[in-house]
């Protein structure tokens, strides 16, 4: 039988991941110095390393078993699969946001939305009654309300120091945000006590780097 495989986030969530993993006791020699491989051991378990998106596209099918993902990822996806553990880091918000000193909601007009999220957006605006068009943005999302192509923006929110340079402000917070731990379904019953193990480590070792 192979690892258990972890899917895990490349960049900012990747590094406290191996942070927790070092607490949990883990050796990730390989995971740090990895260079450019993809699939690395640690301890008995095989890290998978990827893009946001694509960790819950692995774990959903089964390609991993648990995934380390931001829950921006998670409620923009409509992926069947377990969420088990919020892990208390990467913390941010979903934010609605547009030009400073705009009132967003007045008028009778449809809003037009930019964002990376249409599904965090359409869900957020139809809990409010509203109609709104979408328009979906790769790049800075930013853009959309100073080029008046649309008038606000729903995007994750960190320290709201890119909107402020840019002469935006948060009009309403939609949630906040923080990485957690997914498992797939199939590998919930059929590993169900390796699993839990390592969830159980995670749940010791999160309240040591808290």
């Amino acid at each position: 039988m192979r690892p258990i495989r972890i899917a895990l986030t490349k960049g900012r969530l990747e590094t406290r991941a191996t942070s927790l993993f070092q607490t949990m006791g883990l050796d990730c020699t390989q995971l740090i110095k990895k260079g450019r491989k993809l699939i690395v051991p640690v301890d008995d378990f095989e890290v998978v390393l990827a893009k946001a998106a694509d960790v819950i596209t692995y774990v959903e099918h089964g390609a991993c078993d648990i995934g380390i993902v931001g829950k921006d990822t998670i409620v923009e996806s409509s992926a069947e699969m377990y969420e088990m553990t919020d892990l208390g880091f990467g913390k941010c918000v979903f934010a609605l946001a547009g030009k400073k000193g705009k009132d967003f909601y007045s008028g009778y007009s449809e809003k037009v939305i930019a964002t990376k999220y249409p599904n965090v957006a359409r869900k957020f605006f139809e809990s409010k009654g509203m109609d709104v068009k979408i328009i979906k943005i790769e790049g800075s999302v930013e853009l959309a309300p100073l080029l008046d192509l649309a008038d606000a923006i729903v995007d994750i929110v960190e320290t709201g120091t890119t909107l402020k340079e840019n002469g935006l402000e948060i009009i309403e917070e939609i949630m906040p945000i923080s990485a957690r731990v997914i498992v797939n379904i199939a590998s919930m019953k059929l590993r169900k006590e390796e699993i839990e193990s390592f969830l159980n480590d995670v749940e010791v070792a999160k309240e040591i780097v808290e």
